[in-house]
């Protein structure tokens, strides 16, 4: 893998203008860049990209243009971005799918999270909530806990990310009930499951299970995150609800191709501040999507996604998931 990046970048920096690299980044952007997003439309990933990229692009002069690449859990996506050329022009809006948890969750992922990425900024946590349908007989997670522990294996969740996978299973494990996983290719499409009453449980990112939660389509049981989300005060933490120890969350960061320059890569940070610092996005992702904002440098990015490498490997393994 380090052989193949190093020739790509060879070969893409054989393509740039004949100038300076410095003037080239100078000069950058040229044209539109490709903002390569790991999910389908409609998810969490889907929905912070667009607002970013609509609100970045006053500060960049060129428009970023969303392509969505679902499947194998952010995989396709990331290896796209991994092997485009380093220069700016294609980036990744990544989550802790494609940049902590995959190594753990499959025996072969496509690239290298840390040689074949340059951290530009996290961009925002959110916490997950777990639900079921409106009319479910479950109205507490004690009560889904119960019937699962009567009928092991009868009830279902549903996964189109592996966050979503290690928090059902973290919660199977923790309440020492089992469940059966039916996976899908997004998330929208999960909603829709439970709110027709094809599937028992979905533990998603507050940001997609929102809408559905307000519009009475469906109950939510607890919320994955240790203190309550302001979006679903009455919402009591699973940590709360019999599971002490139970404690995840979902993020979001935009990554380049290793190689690019460190101006293009400073160039990329600024309009990432200056999206963040938009009204219109603030409010839209923290008091309607649910999310909090969390914006750093490359190398406070770079360390953040390191740590949680980590953190979710030990997860991953913690939940007795063995790597596909």
């Amino acid at each position: 893998m380090t052989t193949r990046r190093t020739l790509l970048a060879a070969a893409a920096a054989a393509t740039l203008p004949a100038l300076p690299r410095a003037a080239f980044a100078d000069t950058w952007p040229t044209g539109p860049i490709r903002a390569i997003v790991p999910f389908a439309p409609g998810s969490a990933t889907d929905t912070i990209a667009r607002l970013f990229a609509e609100a970045m692009r006053p500060a960049l002069g060129q428009p970023v243009v969303v392509e969505n690449r679902p499947g194998a859990n952010g995989l396709i996506a990331a290896e796209q971005v991994a092997r485009a050329a380093p220069d700016g022009n294609t980036i990744l809006f990544g989550t802790n799918s494609t940049h902590a948890a995959a190594d753990a969750l499959f025996k072969r992922v496509p690239y290298d999270i840390e040689r074949d990425f340059v951290a530009i900024s996290t961009l925002a946590t959110v916490p997950l909530v777990a639900i079921v349908n409106a009319n479910s007989p479950y109205r507490s997670l004690a009560d889904f806990i119960a019937a699962a522990k009567a009928r092991p294996e009868s009830l279902s969740f549903g996964t189109a990310s592996s966050s979503q996978l290690v928090a059902a299973r973290t919660l199977a494990r923790m309440a020492d009930i089992r469940l059966l996983e039916v996976p899908f290719r997004s998330s929208p499409q999960v909603v829709q499951e439970v709110i027709a009453g094809r599937l028992d449980l979905f533990v998603a990112d507050v940001a997609v299970t929102l809408p559905a939660i307000r519009g009475g389509q469906v109950r939510a049981l607890g919320v994955t995150t240790k203190t309550r989300v302001p979006q679903l005060p009455d919402v009591a933490p699973i940590a709360e609800q019999g599971l002490p120890d139970y404690a995840i969350f979902a993020w979001f960061v935009l990554v380049a191709p290793a190689g690019v320059p460190k101006t293009v890569v400073d160039r990329l940070g600024s309009a990432v501040r200056a999206a963040a610092n938009d009204a219109t996005v603030r409010d839209r992702l923290e008091n309607t999507l649910g999310m909090t904002l969390f914006i750093s440098t490359p190398e406070e990015a770079a360390a953040f996604v390191r740590a949680e490498r980590a953190k979710w490997t030990a997860m991953v393994k913690a939940a007795g998931i063995e790597p596909e």
